[in-house]
């Protein structure tokens, strides 16, 4: 498994579309997270299943629509999701792919054309990264970006509603605020229900099972000052820890911070 990736996210590229975005990054000219790639545009996480799951799998979406907000699925076999982008190619267009087997993670790869398959369905979900853009456009900090770091994320004991054989926790990503800050950040995100919305939880890490801030299992640790509380939302990595609890024979999935970038406006999915 390639581990050599750069982490450093860089800085926001003003002005950049998400078609020139995904450009960029077929051509390999974008192979770290995109939290800074096309301001204003909706990103993506991905899972791509056999076409014998999708029907349950759209089913858990369905059912868990705060860690699976489910912007778009794609025909068996087709890598096109015209309803995201004119010429988005799903097998090229994120940074970095995860490639599973039977719920093991078997590599990383830049490119899925080698393990595209006629029968595999993609699936698009919401990310918090367009409701990050309306918590700092009202002067919240994000401490993930003041680190230049991917934010933290963290397996809970929170279970999501089962659907066929697709069970298993919700993954949560945190960003610590002061008291008030953390009340405009609930108001700011729960404007925008198909990228998880408002929080799921605050304070108190131990009661949702996560036991220790500085060891998240996805993303890097970011600082926790003693004024501050952490906040938690789902979080659409969720797919990931379901696919380890249900190990189907073949799954892909994005790297965590690496989305897939769209030409839909995160000023479109907020809710007045």
């Amino acid at each position: 498994m390639d581990t050599t990736i750069t982490r450093s996210t860089g800085t926001p590229l003003k002005g950049e579309t998400g078609q020139e975005a995904r450009r960029r990054i077929r051509g390999g000219g974008h192979r770290v997270p995109t939290a800074y790639a096309a301001p204003g545009y909706v990103q993506g996480n991905l899972a791509i299943l056999p076409k014998e799951f999708a029907a349950d799998f759209a089913r858990f979406c369905a059912l868990n629509p705060k860690p699976c907000p489910l912007l778009a699925q794609s025909e068996p076999g087709d890598w096109r999701l015209p309803t995201l982008g004119a010429d988005l190619d799903i097998r090229t267009d994120i940074p970095l792919y995860r490639v599973w087997k039977k719920g093991e993670l078997i590599e990383e790869v830049t490119d899925l054309k080698k393990v595209w398959r006629d029968d595999l369905v993609a699936f698009v979900l919401g990310c918090s990264f367009s409701f990050e853009e309306a918590l700092m456009e009202n002067g919240l900090e994000l401490r993930h970006m003041t680190c230049d770091s991917n934010v933290p994320m963290f397996r809970t004991n929170i279970e999501c509603k089962p659907a066929g054989p697709f069970h298993g926790p919700m993954v949560v990503s945190m960003r610590p605020f002061r008291p008030a800050d953390a009340i405009r950040a609930v108001q700011v995100t729960t404007r925008f229900p198909s990228v998880h919305g408002a929080p799921v939880h605050i304070g108190k890490p131990e009661l949702i099972g996560i036991k220790d801030l500085a060891k998240p299992d996805y993303g890097d640790a970011v600082p926790v000052h003693d004024d501050e509380l952490p906040v938690f939302w789902a979080c659409g990595v969720t797919p990931q820890s379901v696919v380890a609890t249900v190990k189907p024979e073949f799954c892909i999935t994005h790297a965590p911070g690496y989305m897939l970038v769209t030409d839909l406006l995160n000023a479109q999915l907020a809710v007045l």
